[in-house]
């Protein structure tokens, strides 16, 4: 029997990278899962991927509208919740001297007043026992530049993971986080159109992670699977860091060894 067999799980941004191989993860371990994106065409063809079970809904997380409608559509198919992997996010590359108003108001409000409200209205359909994972970033470790609005916003999700969890104790509901380190996305190509400059970033990148390599969405997925899990029944309002690295060890990454 799968890990998550019979539970009815939710995933934000389900139609690629982290979020798709997720839905995958979950389908393997028995849930029944509810994927969101906003591109209409890539959200069936990703159903079709995933199987006919799998629930595809159109939703802008940065919409609370689309929210609401989401929640009707789960509550009117599966009665409730017991997973919800909030994954959806957008990056953006601006320092502080360059950043315009536009550029931190899309961050913000996907990642931050879209997270913070699509969790509020998902709460009242969660089920006693039910765990919520969201999706954070080493970002706000490193202080790198050009990443000041984005690590900002994946600051408030880690607060969210910790607050969240104070105030959903009372339904039994876990929240924690995953912090993703550098992973094989589609984002990453779509944000640099120089093919050379992506493999040299590629190529420092893995050179600063001490595994040496970036990681696969997989990988990232097997960590969710286990905070949605009963598995990870005592762990509340915590966060995983899945960097290979960078943040615990970094003095072991290729560019420092002899």
């Amino acid at each position: 029997m799968g890990k998550l067999a019979g539970k009815v799980a939710l995933i934000t941004g389900g139609n690629s990278g982290i979020g798709l191989a997720t839905a995958h993860a979950f389908v393997r371990e028995g849930a029944k899962v509810v994927v969101t994106g906003r591109d209409p065409a890539t959200l069936e063809a990703v159903r079709q991927e995933l199987g006919s079970d799998v629930l595809a809904i159109p939703s802008d997380q940065a919409s609370l509208a689309d929210s609401d409608r989401l929640v009707a559509r789960i509550q009117a198919a599966h009665g409730g919740l017991d997973v919800a992997f909030v994954n959806a996010g957008v990056g953006g590359s601006a320092s502080v001297q360059t950043a315009t108003e536009a550029h931190f108001d899309q961050i913000f409000d996907t990642n931050v007043k879209g997270l913070f409200f699509l969790v509020q209205k998902i709460a009242p359909i969660m089920r006693s026992g039910g765990s919520i994972v969201l999706n954070s970033s080493i970002s706000p470790y490193h202080g790198s530049p050009n990443t000041s609005a984005y690590s900002g916003s994946k600051a408030a999700v880690r607060a969210f993971a910790r607050s969240f969890s104070a105030d959903l104790r009372t339904q039994n509901v876990r929240v924690n986080a995953i912090a993703p380190g550098p992973t094989e996305t589609s984002i990453f190509g779509r944000t640099r159109s120089d093919p050379a400059q992506l493999s040299a970033l590629r190529e420092r990148v893995a050179a600063s992670t001490p595994i040496g390599r970036w990681a696969q969405p997989e990988e990232m997925a097997e960590v969710v699977v286990f905070l949605a899990s009963d598995a990870s029944s005592f762990m509340f309002g915590a966060e995983v860091v899945v960097d290979g690295g960078m943040t615990g060890a970094p003095g072991a990454a290729p560019i420092y060894r002899a």
